[in-house]
């Protein structure tokens, strides 16, 4: 019965009815169960198909329903299943017939291995199968017969060499001894060679008579050491020639050749020759193999004729680098010699070289500097001499370069500095190439990235960027947008845009627009006036993420649009809500007489500022006209005595915007030649009793200050004529000579005493009276009257007069009379 092993941490080693103590079985078939096992059986080769190997329930403590319930199965990494699992009983037997030597050729042991899988729950158990050998083959040779021609002249102690048998079992069952039939003139010699292979030589250690027996007949067994005992059996037949003297003989005792790795069939190699002394049939050499068991005869051939040796298989200089060949040269009668033939094989360069990467890195940062090394690569190439002498180089013109450090080794190393935003990665393929001829090469590509460092500033896709906007926008609308690139990448390439913050006049330009950081959209954060500020010019940083960051500069211009927020403004003639104006025409105008001029302005720009003129109302729109263009308003007919003396003219004045804003302003015109007949018609005006009581204070407070300076005036006078008339009497009665006193602005001319030119404003006043008994003065260029409603029935004319005063008695009482009404003058005023 098969013997096995049982194992969890360590290996228990029991057999089947080997006479084991039960109790101890069930301790190792619990123990497996617990832990899981692994089975060791050992068995014949060349077992039955259905023969037991084992009971596996047993071994594993197992019962057959766990078997049937866990659909026990078994499971192998090879096509042949050599056993079977039969469940119903718990046994594994055989499944087909094995052959060991089929299983393992030579190599012992001999086993394989399998798994035993149950399910619910889930068990694995090894099983392994030892198959031993049996000695199941007998010894044979190639040859059923071996023919020798034996001359009886062959001396004592010739050898011949005999055909090897062999015997497919290993260990004692494998081939063991060589015998030879009992005869009297041949002993057998057993040899062995260098790999353990046991070969025979026949000797003769007893001359050959021909007349006596010129045949021989011997058997040479060939045994094993197997029980029983197998053997296998050659015929060898000797015929006995006619006497030859002489055996041949090779003209070397080595011969050497070279021959080229993959020659063609029947290739030369070399010849060998033999002669022989003797004549006739005796002297006929024939050549060959001495052992046709070396497998030599697979890879060379031999001529028996001519000795030429040529090649029948592969010669490959990688497997053999050199052969050594046993001639035996035989002629008619018998008689051998031996040689030896040593074959060089010459390589070739049949091998490419092969190239292993040792390292690589990849990305590489693109600061790296020259001389990084990226990768180290080791080249073989299994031909020899020139043929495995290898170079490398990078098929590109990459910026990289390729050195060699140790034999075998090299190192691929950049050459300049590399540039990520030029080439952001790289297909370096290495050529390794040998010195044959022709030579071979191999190539390997290698993807090298490169990785980014901040070394680039962010670049505005304009110079200046302009934008428009009309005056009067929304706070927060979008201006424009400012876009800039970083060549480089990720993090690096984040760029931020900043507003740089300048004073324009007293406020920043931060208090007027505004710039996104992520998008570059600039934003207005107030609304705009034209009229305060007609462009604005700042600067917008963009600012990469980078580490430490780069930056970029870029002008922006806001150019500001007029529209047409502002009306016109009226300069001339001023109206105001304390006083009239009006405009005096002669009634002896004629036509196109130019009465007066309106002048207004508009503060927008370009067409908005473009004014026009019109006359929208008029007391009588027959005499007068309005300038489109220059506002100048004219008379268009002769003025009559039929005419009114008051005229109100509402001219409105338009700009060209869309939609256009005017303005309107109300002209007074008065036709006449004199003022006291404009007064009539502009001075009727009702009394206010507030305003008559202001008026009387003033007049009682006027009236006070000039009776207080009068009397002063009067007190200085008496006092100075005093003074004067002591000064006189003392001169008088005094012998000091008499120097005349001028006062201040006093001079004297021809004994004749005068004061200097000053101006007066004479005034004219009314009070309820449309008449007045003032005389007034001519007219100058152009008379102008102010009216002033606040006051009852009070109208105001300024000319300017030169006059001259009456020279009074002395310079201090017309100093004193001229200042009181000068002051008068002004409180009236």
């Amino acid at each position: 019965m098969a013997c096995g092993i049982l194992t969890n941490t360590r290996c228990v080693k029991w057999r089947f009815g080997c006479g084991k103590n039960w109790q101890l079985l069930l301790f190792f078939f619990y123990f497996n169960h617990m832990v899981g096992g692994h089975i060791r059986y050992s068995i014949p080769e060349e077992m039955k198909k259905g023969s037991l190997i084992g009971n596996v329930a047993q071994d594993l403590g197992l019962d057959l329903k766990r078997l049937r319930s866990g659909r026990a199965r078994i499971v192998t990494g090879e096509n042949n299943q050599y056993t079977e699992l039969k469940t119903d009983k718990g046994i594994l037997v055989v499944n087909e017939k094995i052959d060991r030597e089929q299983l393992c050729g030579d190599v012992t042991p001999c086993s394989f291995s399998f798994e035993v899988i149950l399910e619910n729950p889930m068990e694995l158990h090894q099983i392994t199968v030892e198959v031993t050998d049996i000695n199941d083959h007998s010894p044979t040779f190639k040859r059923s017969n071996i023919n020798f021609e034996i001359s009886e002249s062959a001396n004592t102690g010739s050898r011949f060499s005999l055909t090897s048998a062999e015997d497919p079992d290993v260990g004692v069952n494998g081939l063991r001894e060589y015998f030879l039939t009992e005869n009297d003139n041949f002993v057998l010699k057993q040899n062995s060679n260098a790999d353990g292979k046991k070969y025979a030589e026949m000797v003769l250690q007893k001359p050959l008579d021909r007349e006596t027996n010129p045949h021989l007949s011997l058997k040479l067994i060939a045994v094993d050491g197997g029980s029983p005992q197998r053997s296998g059996t050659v015929n060898i037949y000797v015929t006995v020639l006619d006497i030859n003297d002489n055996a041949p003989v090779f003209n070397q005792s080595m011969y050497k050749a070279n021959v080229i790795e993959n020659a063609p069939i029947d290739t030369y190699v070399t010849t060998v020759n033999a002669s022989d002394a003797d004549f006739g049939s005796n002297s006929i050499v024939t050549y060959y193999f001495s052992d046709l068991n070396s497998g030599l005869s697979d890879m060379f051939m031999i001529d028996e004729k001519t000795g030429v040796i040529s090649i029948t298989g592969s010669i490959d200089y990688e497997k053999d680098k050199k052969f050594e060949l046993r001639i035996d040269a035989k002629d008619q009668g018998g008689l051998t010699d031996a040689s030896k033939v040593i074959i060089e094989v010459t390589d070739v360069n049949d091998n490419a070289p092969t190239i292993n990467v040792m390292s690589f890195t990849s990305p590489v940062s693109e600061d790296s500097p020259p001389g990084t090394t990226i990768g180290i690569i080791n080249v073989k190439d299994f031909d020899s001499g020139d043929n495995g002498h290898v170079t490398c180089r990078i098929e590109q013109n990459e910026p990289f370069k390729i050195k060699s450090n140790l034999r075998n080794y090299y190192t691929l190393v950049t050459d300049t500095v590399l540039d990520r935003e030029s080439v952001s990665d790289y297909n370096i393929t290495v050529v390794a190439t040998d010195a044959g001829m022709p030579p071979l090469s191999t190539k390997r590509s290698f993807h090298l990235k490169v990785s980014d460092v901040n070394d680039n500033s962010p670049v505005f896709s304009q110079g200046v960027y302009n934008a428009f906007v009309a005056e009067n926008n929304s706070p927060g609308v979008s201006l424009l947008i400012v876009r800039a690139k970083d060549p480089d990448e990720n993090q690096n390439a984040r760029i931020s845009y900043i507003l740089e913050d300048t004073n324009m006049g007293s406020f920043s330009v931060s208090e007027y627009v505004s710039v996104n950081a992520e998008s570059g959209v600039i934003h207005a954060v107030r609304s705009f006036d034209y009229e305060q500020i007609k462009q604005l010019v700042f600067a917008v940083k963009a600012q990469d993420g980078g580490s430490p960051p780069f930056s970029n500069n870029v002008t922006v211009k806001i150019l500001i649009q007029d529209q047409n927020d502002n009306p016109p403004q009226v300069l001339y003639p001023v109206q105001t809500g304390g006083s009239l104006v009006a405009e005096m025409v002669p009634r002896s105008a004629d036509v196109g007489y130019l009465v007066t001029k309106v002048v207004a302005v508009d503060v927008d720009s370009g067409q908005n500022a473009w004014l026009s003129y019109k006359l929208q109302k008029a007391t009588d729109r027959a005499l007068f006209e309005v300038g489109l263009q220059n506002g100048e308003i004219r008379t268009i007919r002769q003025v009559t005595d039929k005419d009114a003396v008051k005229q109100r003219l509402t001219v409105i004045v338009e700009d060209n915007g869309q939609p256009s804003r005017s303005a309107t302003v109300v002209v007074n015109v008065a036709v006449a030649d004199s003022f006291p007949e404009v007064l009539s018609e502009f001075t009727d005006f009702t009394h206010d009793k507030e305003y008559n009581d202001n008026l009387t204070f003033y007049l009682v407070l006027t009236l006070a200050v000039v009776s207080f300076l009068f009397i002063t005036c009067l007190v200085v006078i008496i006092s100075v004529k005093i003074y004067r008339w002591r000064q006189s009497r003392n001169l008088y009665h005094s012998n000091l000579p008499v120097i005349p006193y001028y006062p201040p602005r006093y001079s004297d001319t021809l004994g004749t005493g005068t004061l200097q030119h000053v101006y007066n404003y004479e005034v004219c006043r009314t009070t309820d009276s449309r008449k007045s008994d003032c005389k007034f003065g001519r007219a100058g260029i152009q008379n102008v009257l102010i009216m002033d409603p606040s006051s009852t029935g009070t109208m105001q004319r300024v000319q300017n007069e030169k006059s001259i005063l009456d020279e009074p008695d002395s310079p201090l009482e017309v100093s004193c009379i001229t200042q009181s009404v000068l002051l008068m003058q002004t409180l009236f005023l």
